[in-house]
């Protein structure tokens, strides 16, 4: 059941580039599909980014009531290495140079996808469909193109006729560009001969006798474009018209471009609704590259174990720090940045667990309770703006803050009322997990114990045998066993 009016969330849709009322189009229901990683490589902070903004869309459209199926895709294979459809396929060469077979490479960067999101707290998709066991689909949507007349084959590889095709519809919606200057930005290039225009792309890829990966098909042995498998698995399983199309900002041309024109030509309707981008993740003013060293993998911030941090973060400060940033803005990761995250979460967490201990009052005054839960409602109905609703939770912050110091004051329902919202929007939506007792207690024991050894070993300093032997003597019965050695006193916990 929905705990505030599903009409009065707005999304900023690509597809126009204007925030739009959402309206799904069965009324409780939301179907929505993310493009998902290519399998050949560790998953990489910038796409860790991506995927965790739209599992908190996923999980605040739960959190208004809706049903919503969730499809992100897995590219197992047809995913060359540039997008003018030349080169080798990733997985493929990733296999031929670890001596493998390519579905050993599938398998195992797959696994690591699956364990890096479940440590950032993503929740599984509904459907995780691959492009490997969707092939007779996408050959049958190059069949259909092929008969309307939208596509041609040349030498067993079968190309969509871009130019055709805008002829009657408009190529370039998204994107926002024009066929025209596309022909005039575009050169000839080596090995494209064989299309008509060299901005036309890949339905199907005549596979080369040493293609490891390839399949029959009424052109010959061959594997599907890139842009054919996430057309035929979303259509699929959400239908030739669904609410939600989300993935990087990078996909947008060509990629998702590439998927409306051959949804438009397959199946004579616009696919999406509403297009969803995220942006970009820098590391330290820059962009992220290998080639350049500028780059870090989620495990070596976990760890620690890199050039560019001075220590290791958790996942759940990661996380919260990309949610103060809108899904839809650059973020820049840096040592400060994060440390600044991660003294805001534990703020966060502190106040959330002095909350249960307030004492409720016979009336509220000081704090309406009721109009800051609206406000953080609407910043999450203003396209899901993150940091402005991070920024109303520190108000709440402030607030229980004041509780203790008996300066404001609630009652029952209201207390029960902010920490029901706190909870919802912190773990439910935000994705945000408790520190665990080791990470949120060790430190503070340790320095109470190392306080107390101060005040032992000052004692003895002073003679004053008895208050030593008191100090040692309550540490013992919490467990904390002192041993007085030539480096000093060391201590153990049992």
């Amino acid at each position: 059941m929905a705990l505030y009016s599903a009409n009065s969330l707005y999304v900023t849709n690509s597809l126009g580039g204007q925030k739009e009322l959402f309206t799904s189009i069965v009324p409780g229901y939301v179907g929505m599909y993310v493009c998902g990683p290519t399998v050949y490589s560790q998953v990489h902070l910038g796409n860790c980014r991506t995927f965790m903004s739209f599992d908190m869309i996923y999980r605040y459209l739960k959190h208004l009531g809706y049903k919503v199926r969730y499809v992100r895709n897995i590219t197992d294979a047809g995913h060359l290495e540039n997008d003018q459809d030349q080169g080798e396929d990733k997985i493929a060469k990733k296999a031929r140079l670890e001596q493998l077979e390519p579905m050993e490479v599938v398998q195992r960067y797959t696994l690591d996808f699956h364990a890096t999101l479940q440590q950032f707290n993503l929740l599984p998709p509904s459907i995780e469909p691959t492009a490997t066991g969707h092939i007779v689909e996408q050959i049958e949507i190059v069949k259909t193109i092929l008969a309307e007349g939208w596509a041609y084959e040349v030498n067993g590889s079968v190309y969509f006729d871009v130019a055709a095709f805008d002829q009657q519809h408009q190529y370039g919606k998204l994107s926002g560009r024009r066929l025209e200057q596309m022909m005039a930005n575009t050169r000839d290039l080596a090995g494209q001969e064989e299309k008509r225009n060299p901005f036309d792309f890949a339905l199907w890829k005549k596979a080369e006798p040493q293609h490891i990966m390839r399949w029959a098909s009424p052109w010959g042995d061959g594997f599907p474009g890139w842009h054919l498998e996430c057309t035929a698995m979303s259509t699929k399983y959400l239908g030739t018209q669904f609410d939600i199309h989300g993935g990087g900002m990078d996909l947008k041309f060509p990629h998702h471009e590439c998927e409306i024109a051959q949804a438009e030509a397959c199946n004579h309707t616009s696919p999406v609704n509403y297009w969803l981008h995220a942006n970009m993740l820098t590391l330290n003013g820059k962009k992220m590259a290998k080639s350049t060293g500028n780059n870090l993998l989620p495990g070596e911030i976990f760890n620690g174990e890199n050039s560019h941090l001075t220590k290791p973060y958790s996942p759940t400060v990661v996380r919260f720090f990309m949610m103060q940033a809108h899904y839809t803005s650059v973020l820049d990761l840096s040592d400060e940045a994060l440390g600044a995250a991660e003294k805001g979460y534990n703020r966060l967490m502190d106040a959330l667990a002095l909350l249960p201990k307030i004492e409720a009052q016979t009336s509220s005054q000081g704090f309406d309770v009721a109009l800051w839960r609206q406000k953080c409602y609407q910043a999450m109905n203003d396209d899901f703006n993150t940091p402005v609703l991070i920024a109303h939770l520190f108000e709440a912050v402030k607030q229980i803050q004041l509780l203790v110091q008996n300066q404001i004051q609630l009652t029952e329902s209201d207390l029960l009322l902010m920490s029901t919202t706190l909870n919802d929007f912190v773990f439910d939506v935000l994705g945000l997990e408790t520190k665990p007792a080791a990470e949120s207690d060790s430190k503070r024991v340790h320095g109470l114990v190392q306080l107390l050894i101060q005040l032992r070993n000052d004692a003895r300093q002073n003679r004053d045998f008895a208050l030593s032997d008191q100090i040692r003597d309550a540490l013992s019965d919490q467990g904390v066993v002192l041993k007085d050695t030539k480096e000093g006193t060391q201590f153990t916990l049992e």
